[in-house]
């Protein structure tokens, strides 16, 4: 299966808009949302199966059984992240929220009361139809966003064993579900901003990539709203042997595709042309590695 993924350095590039055109463009039959924070491929990419959910068991996290309680304080004196407090009924309890499952509050305690357990930490989703696609929430808080990114990714992998061509909607920036995403992909696509911060992004996600030995390709969305700024990047990627895949002008139509809950692929408008195109480039490139 060869993987493509698609990257921005920031929300609201367009990275979802491309993934979702580019599974309609190549009649893609696997998909991955890794932007576990914030998913919604599923919203564009049409689904004709109903979705199969299940708990993603993150890190361990403490609970205090009140029964075993006898409000001494010594967890909460002994926690360091302040995420045990006193209750009005006079015993303890842990804020979900703030404890690190570090521990500590089990070792002190004379009566056994804490204990750390299993902490539901996201949800993993799998719509198993005619394409699969695989997504997945992270619940508020929790710090396991690369795990449950490379849960999903297996999770698409193993369903769709048979299928010679994936895409992947990854996370914005360059942090951990972004490292996690990269890692095991043929080719990552950059969407990047004409502006001074999409350049300073791209760079960015262009040094993660080259750190992690994954080839790229770069696009520019919108890239009418500054041309000069669109020629910089076409400049840059000259300039370090990075295939230019093509630039997508701003069309009020993709954002009534997405309130459509439609594939800019499915309407006739500009930016379906350009889209088109830079997925032609695209496919050369994945193709001629």
């Amino acid at each position: 299966m060869k993987k493509l993924l698609i990257l921005s350095g920031k929300g609201g590039t367009g990275k979802t808009t491309t993934a979702a055109a580019f599974v309609r463009f190549s009649g893609a039959k696997a998909a991955a949302d890794c932007d576990v924070d914030a998913p919604n491929l599923h919203l564009v990419v049409p689904v004709d199966a109903p979705a199969q959910n299940s708990d993603f068991f993150g890190s361990e996290k403490a609970h205090i059984d009140p029964e075993k309680c006898i409000g001494c304080g010594e967890c909460a004196r002994a926690c360091r992240f302040h995420a045990i407090e006193k209750t009005a009924a006079g015993v303890y309890a842990v804020k979900e929220y703030a404890c690190e499952g570090c521990g500590v509050c089990e070792a002190v305690c004379p009566q056994g009361a804490p204990a750390l357990g299993q902490d539901a930490a996201g949800t993993l989703t799998l719509y198993n139809g005619q394409t699969v696609l695989s997504t997945a929430k992270l619940k508020m808080g929790r710090g396991n966003s690369g795990k449950l990114v490379t849960a999903v990714k297996n999770a698409m992998a193993r369903t769709a064993s048979g299928v010679p061509f994936a895409v992947i909607d990854g996370s914005p920036g360059i942090g951990c579900p972004v490292i996690a995403s990269v890692s095991g992909v043929d080719l990552v696509l950059i969407v990047a901003e004409p502006s001074v911060s999409g350049i300073s992004d791209l760079e960015r996600i262009l040094q993660t990539a080259q750190i992690l030995g994954t080839h790229t390709a770069v696009c520019v969305n919108k890239y009418d709203q500054s041309p000069e700024n669109a020629q910089r990047i076409e400049q840059l990627c000259a300039q370090r042997d990075i295939p230019f895949v093509g630039k997508i002008p701003y069309d009020k139509s993709a954002s009534a595709a997405a309130n459509a809950g439609i594939s800019v692929a499915d309407i006739d408008c500009p930016a379906h042309d350009a889209l088109y195109q830079v997925y032609k480039n695209t496919m050369t490139v994945l193709d001629a590695l």
